[in-house]
């Protein structure tokens, strides 16, 4: 008996009796009006969604599927939920309203599931869902399960590793392997033609040990002729491709230090030897004993702080055993795990270029040598190399795993394996996962430093390069130091460099200092980005705009086709630096272009990051996710750190000028957490004054104040020009009473000797917008007035009509278009009201948006419905709609229709 399900027309489950009797509990609670939710969890292949599919199939009401959408932005899927289950879009969107008021996603879903019939919605995948929807979901199942009085049943599937919520009541089952005879008949339902040949069906059910993903898996890969025996399977049947089209997902979403500790307990389990242990520094070292294999890059003798391994542990994909040795529970994710970090990342290398030369890198095929496991094309089987047929009936080949290099490899000298592995370091520097690039660029340091000491320079500095992106201190310290063979300018840029990481800014000013006045020691655009990154570290972002100028013209005039989108790149982060937006656009849209002609798609990522941060300056909100999806695509899966938290934070700007504080503050905290969970290390202070912002609009004062007493040591490092004058603008937004305007005025007269305009005109708004909060509108006209002309000048348009918007409301004039199509007896504050609730916002959104207080708001609400006739809410969309046709009925003369929300924290 295989205890598989039959059913008419649904999934067939193999060994699921007690899962699905699970579902059948859960669906009579639904019946019966008392709701619930069961979680399924399970590794990558062990039929999550199946049992999703059936449980919606069998179901006898509305039943309803909904996996995690492909782009994954704040409400992402909450949006798809409701648009799954609303019978119009504009059903969808005004659920999705209510779910993010007061009443959250609980209100919204009653809002759409309001008949008499019992509902079953299955979420799928949970942990892939954005962070927004799982609060929201996790916050409607603690409600309808301490309310039990509900006709909604959910059965969410989850990854094993993904830590559920806490909900009262709800019931979890785990998903397992199967039996023999369940997978045997798994085998048979996926060779509906023919059974597979004995020996064949044997081996792939002992190599799949009941995994249906694996299994089915191998199956798919494999011919007919081989199915039937009479051409030989893969050795082993599941290789590393069978694994990486079951776990390589998992593997991608994990960070990169996480892919890396698995890898090494993966190299040391296989060897015999797994163990772990901490030492004197508070960390945990792991190493593979001599002899007997070599481990992928990076494991011998790695180094990893315990903090990421304790999180694998408590993730579930680790397990802590006697002794605190850890080992896989599952042994196919240590396999894959171990596959990810020995094959070497291969894309394109197209357009890159090799030290010293200026050509692309070719690198010719090379078949691979004879050796005693892989004989000479063409020859004949021997006794020692039986045929095919007998093969089959073997056991022990397929489970020895080879960690050695061939002998071709071997063979090689250090120079040429060096190069080699520069190849490859540059290729995945380019387009792969920058710490894979790591490692292969510090082993071509090693390898060449005898024979090549220059290339093992340039080596070791795109190490760093690359350690720098994926946002490593140890790692970027790790390919600083130990380099005999770097002289002149370069060692003082490497001591420099590893002075500042290490927080010795005496002596990193003093070396740093000597490359930025030597520009790099010559006209080689290579050392002039070197002095320019000196001088960004130093803080003087002028200088650096200048130097990386130079660096580009340079490259140009040099033809340097690879270094172009690096050299913009640098230009397009000193400008964003300085505050010259324009100028960062310019240089971001051409680095974009560049970068994507010659196949740099880390660069491309990080080109957006930077213009979604300024179209969160401009106020385009579409080019704001469209830029900072972008950005993320590449920067998760190649453990881009560094354009990750620039992404981010454009993101959390947005949300701030929509009003959607408390959403804003929470994307923001973990950019400014220090540790290998936060932002990035050269990024998280310039964060500090953007979160102590949006913290303290969100209600999250000691936060704020925490993270502005952190800001207040680093300003006074002062490697930061701007950092004294916005710790002042921080102190007055979390000072009281008179004590804010004294903050503010030091705030503005730092401002003026560090030269960054656009961070003063932001502190010049903030304080006019404190003095006409303290009833004090003549005074608050003339800062209002000098950070509208500086937003004007720089193209801010949101923060531009954010300026006009708070002259208006002293009474001054603005100089921007009035709306003109909202009736004449709305005041221009009422007006800015009307449309924001119109558009779905709370009073407390509203409250945020336009620095008033909620009670303002409500006041100035009855205001307008007193003056156009309406009870409620509700009836302002239709009317705002309305107005607009109107206006563009009267031929598009009124060129601004309503507040633009300013992105209010940088």
């Amino acid at each position: 008996m295989s205890g598989a399900t039959h059913p008419a027309d649904g999934p067939r489950l193999y060994d699921r009796a007690a899962e699905l009797s699970a579902v059948a509990r859960l669906s009579a609670r639904a019946a019966a009006g008392r709701g619930g939710v069961l979680f399924v969890t399970g590794n990558p292949g062990e039929g999550r969604t199946a049992l999703l599919r059936r449980a919606a199939h069998d179901f006898p009401g509305a039943a309803y599927r909904v996996a995690a959408p492909h782009h994954r932005g704040p409400w992402s899927a909450a949006r798809a939920l409701f648009a799954e289950l609303a019978p119009t879009p504009a059903a969808g969107r005004r659920a999705l309203r209510l779910a993010r008021g007061e009443g959250g996603l609980a209100r919204g879903v009653a809002a759409l599931a309001t008949g008499t019939e019992a509902v079953l919605l299955c979420v799928d995948d949970l942990h892939l869902w954005d962070a927004h929807s799982r609060a929201a979901l996790a916050a409607a199942w603690q409600e309808t399960g301490g309310r039990r009085q509900d006709r909604v049943g959910w059965l969410v599937s989850a990854a094993r590793h993904h830590r559920l919520p806490e909900v009262p009541g709800a019931e979890t089952v785990r998903l397992g392997r199967l039996t023999a005879s369940g997978a045997r008949a798994l085998l048979d339902d996926l060779c509906p033609v023919a059974a597979p040949a004995p020996p064949v069906g044997e081996r792939l059910l002992d190599e799949a040990a009941g995994h249906p993903g694996v299994l089915a898996a191998a199956v798919r890969r494999l011919t007919v002729p081989q199915l039937a025996g009479s051409l030989p399977l893969p050795r082993p049947a599941v290789d590393d491709t069978v694994l990486a089209e079951v776990y390589g997902g998992l593997l991608q979403r994990l960070p990169a230090a996480s892919r890396r500790l698995l890898a090494t307990v993966a190299v040391a389990a296989l060897a015999g030897r797994a163990g772990a242990g901490a030492d004197a520094a508070g960390t945990v070292a792991y190493g593979v004993g001599g002899g007997g294999g070599s481990a992928p890059a990076g494991a011998r003798g790695a180094r990893a702080s315990a903090e990421p391994l304790e999180g694998l542990v408590a993730d579930g994909l680790l397990r802590r055993r006697r002794g605190g040795a850890v080992g896989f529970d599952d042994p196919f994710l240590g396999r894959a795990a171990l596959a990810s970090a020995r094959q070497p990342w291969r894309g394109r290398t197209r357009a890159l270029h090799a030290p010293g030369a200026d050509r692309g890198i070719d690198r010719p095929a090379a078949a691979p040598a004879p050796s005693a496991d892989r004989p000479a094309p063409g020859s004949a089987p021997s006794a020692d190399r039986p045929a095919a047929g007998s093969a089959l009936a073997r056991s022990e080949d397929h489970r020895a795993d080879r960690l050695g290099p061939s002998a071709a490899v071997r063979a090689l000298s250090p120079v040429a394996r060096g190069r080699a592995q520069l190849v490859r370091g540059l290729a995945a520097l380019a387009g792969g996962p920058v710490m894979d690039a790591h490692e292969a660029l510090l082993q071509a340091a090693e390898l060449l430093r005898e024979r090549a000491p220059v290339e093992a320079s340039d080596a070791r500095f795109l190490a760093m390069e690359a350690a720098w992106a994926g946002g490593d201190v140890e790692a970027c310290l790790a390919a600083l130091d130990g380099g005999a063979e770097v002289r002149g300018l370069e060692r003082d840029f490497a001591d420099g460099l590893s002075a500042a990481l290490t927080v010795r800014l005496d002596d990193a000013r003093t070396a740093l200092a000597r490359v930025v006045a030597g520009e790099g020691g010559a006209d080689d655009p290579r050392l002039l980005l070197r002095a320019g990154a000196a001088a960004l570290v130093l803080g003087d972002t002028a200088v650096a705009a200048r130097i990386h100028a130079r660096a580009l013209v340079r490259a140009r005039a040099e033809h340097r086709t690879a270094l172009l989108p690096h050299a913009l790149e640098q230009l397009a982060y000193a400008e964003l630096r300085a505050g010259r937006y324009g100028r960062a656009a310019l240089a971001a849209r051409e680095g974009l272009r560049t970068a994507e002609a010659t196949g740099q798609h880390n660069v491309a990522a990080h080109q957006h990051a930077v213009l979604a941060l300024v179209a969160s300056v401009k106020g385009d909100g579409s080019a704001v996710a469209e830029h900072a999806r972008r950005a993320l695509e590449t920067a998760g899966p190649h453990g881009l750190v560094q354009a990750a938290t620039l992404a981010e934070w454009a993101l959390a700007r947005a949300e701030r000028g929509r009003g959607l504080a408390a959403q804003a503050a929470a994307r923001l905290v973990p950019l400014v957490r220090p540790g290998p969970r936060g932002g990035h290390f050269a990024l998280r202070m310039l964060v500090v004054p953007c979160f102590v912002e949006t913290a303290v609009a969100a209600g999250r004062n000691a936060e704020a104040r925490d993270a502005a007493e952190e800001y207040a040591v680093w300003a006074a490092l002062g490697v930061d020009a701007a950092a004294q004058a916005q710790l002042a603008r921080c102190r007055a937004l979390l000072a009281e009473g008179e004590a804010s305007g004294y903050w503010f005025r030091e705030a503005v007269r730092r401002h003026d000797s560090c030269g960054n305009d656009f961070e003063r005109a932001r502190t010049l708004l903030a304080y006019g917008t404190w003095l006409r909060r303290r009833r004090r509108p003549g005074d608050a006209r003339g800062p209002l007035r000098d950070a509208l002309v500086t937003f004007e000048r720089a193209a801010a348009e949101g923060w531009a009509e954010h300026a006009r918007s708070e002259l208006r409301a002293t009474g001054g004039a603005s100089g921007g278009a009035k709306d003109s199509a909202a009736p004449p007896d709305l005041t221009p504050q009422q007006q800015r009201i009307a449309r924001l609730v119109a558009g779905g916002a709370t009073n407390q959104e509203v409250a945020d948006h336009l620095s008033l207080s909620p009670r303002t708001v409500d006041h100035h609400l009855r205001g307008v419905f007193a003056r156009l006739g309406i009870r409620s809410r509700v009836e302002l969309p239709g009317l705002v709609d309305g107005w607009d046709a109107g206006r563009r009925e009267a031929g598009g003369r009124h060129t601004v229709s309503g507040p633009v929300p300013p992105q209010r924290a940088v």
